[in-house]
């Protein structure tokens, strides 16, 4: 007979694993891609070589979810500047026919779509292994790494349900915007556990600090591991021990996935990696449950020029931290806070706070009356224009009553946000935009809301919990 879990893995198998007609689609892409970009390179006499990597190379995409990535390795000889803008070049010529975005990592890539597979062409360097020169220059290493131990063993399903369960409980993707876990982390996870079940069984029982070490690069210095790399979790990197690959993954994407990986293993159901999808709440809906709240929400919406993602991002975290900080130094309680973008121009920073008013007069305890420092406090609160009720001892203290600077969180970060909110810590991409961001507080969210879709979604998600 058999078992939940058993169906569950049966069910999502079959919508997760690629049917011949598909990879005979993105085998004969793939050629296609290659060879011009063979064309080209030996139009331009380049010594290059053209390699593919990622999932598609290694046979461990999802259904419908490939994306094809190709890497031409040139020769070390060719600086980092040249690099980019070669690689770049040619990419643009090979692909000529289709739609073309420029993207940014390290250095400048192509994008583009065949066939309806998305085409990451990358421009790395031919290298020895370790003697990396820019960031790209590991992945071929990482394909061949994982497709010789995939010939050994073969486990493409079991890191395909791996994926597809990271993905179901949001912790899927190392860009900065998410914090969660990489398509090759995932891959030597399941290398390093032997299948997928003992992968979720091993997550539900890590701890902070974890270390992962595949190829026991570092047997019996994980204490070393944890002092050298001082990350949520470390995975050492089969291919450069100097390297963590799960630097990218938040304190928040591993507690959810070990909190996940718990809950399924007590109960599977297919859930986990096919969650409801989110429907947006009519305004009348959304105002009632803004209404309900026993909280404040205080939104902060600006507009600036547009980034590349992993940039904007990061600068969007940045200033989010430093309102909540902001809001806290003023005694404003955040329960907890958000940062929505259409990464078009369009930025949203939320923050719930238990309110958004209190009180104008605060306790301030100070020292010990017994102490050298009672006289000094005596001194400077006896008659200080903030002061509202003099000093009283309780019991063995000193203790005032002094009013508040601000007692209204939009008016405070009005005030601060009006001169571009450098003095506070306000990412300097922003500093200039933000002067003229708009700040709405609960229901006032509405004519927002009805007009951006993705923007309605996400605050849906958001009061959901």
């Amino acid at each position: 007979m058999t078992s939940k879990l058993e169906s569950v893995i049966m069910h999502v198998l079959e919508k997760i694993k690629p049917n011949m007609d598909e990879k005979d689609l993105i085998e004969k892409a793939t050629k296609f891609i290659k060879r011009r970009i063979d064309v080209e390179l030996k139009r331009g006499a380049f010594k290059a070589v053209v390699k593919v990597g990622g999932s598609v190379a290694k046979d461990t995409w999802l259904n419908g979810e490939a994306d094809i990535d190709v890497f031409i390795l040139f020769l070390p000889t060719l600086n980092k500047k040249m690099l980019g803008k070669i690689g770049l070049h040619i990419a643009k010529d090979a692909m000529k026919d289709f739609s073309l975005t420029e993207r940014f990592a390290e250095h400048p890539y192509l994008e583009t779509y065949v066939d309806g597979f998305r085409v990451n062409i990358v421009p790395c360097y031919n290298v020895n292994k370790g003697e990396w020169i820019s960031a790209a220059d590991r992945s071929p290493f990482h394909t061949d790494y994982v497709r010789m131990k995939l010939s050994q063993n073969d486990l493409r399903d079991e890191i395909r349900l791996l994926k597809r369960f990271i993905i179901g409980v949001g912790a899927y993707g190392a860009e900065i915007k998410v914090g969660g876990f990489s398509g090759y982390l995932c891959e030597l996870l399941v290398l390093g556990y032997k299948s997928f079940i003992q992968t979720l069984n091993e997550i539900s029982k890590w701890r902070l600090g974890q270390v992962v070490d595949v190829e026991k690069l570092y047997d019996g210095k994980e204490n070393e591991a944890q002092r050298y790399f001082d990350a949520p979790l470390i995975v050492i990197d089969p291919v450069d021990e100097n390297r963590n690959v799960a630097a990218a993954v938040s304190k928040e994407k591993l507690g959810e996935l070990i909190t996940a990986s718990r809950f399924f293993l007590e109960k599977p159901e297919k859930s986990f990696f096919y969650p409801n999808e989110t429907i947006c709440q009519s305004s009348n809906v959304l105002i009632e449950n803004l209404t309900k709240l026993k909280s404040d929400l205080v939104f902060v919406t600006f507009r600036c020029e547009t980034e590349v993602p992993d940039v904007l991002w990061g600068q969007l975290y940045k200033t989010n931290k430093a309102l909540k900080r902001l809001l806290k130094q003023y005694d404003f309680t955040v329960l907890r806070s958000s940062v929505w973008s259409d990464e078009e121009g369009l930025n949203v920073l939320i923050f719930e706070l238990e309110t958004k008013d209190i009180p104008l007069s605060k306790r301030h305890i100070g020292p010990q009356f017994d102490s050298k420092e009672a006289r000094d406090f005596l001194n400077k609160h006896l008659g200080a224009k903030n002061t509202v009720s003099r000093p009283w001892i309780e019991g063995n203290r000193w203790i005032v009553g002094i009013s508040r600077s601000y007692v209204n969180a939009i008016s405070l970060l009005r005030e601060k946000l009006w001169s571009g909110g450098r003095s506070v810590g306000i990412a300097s991409k922003f500093v200039e935009n933000i002067k003229d961001s708009e700040i709405y507080v609960n229901e006032e969210i509405i004519k927002f809301y009805s007009s951006n879709k993705g923007f309605a979604k996400f605050l849906s998600e958001f009061l959901k919990k």
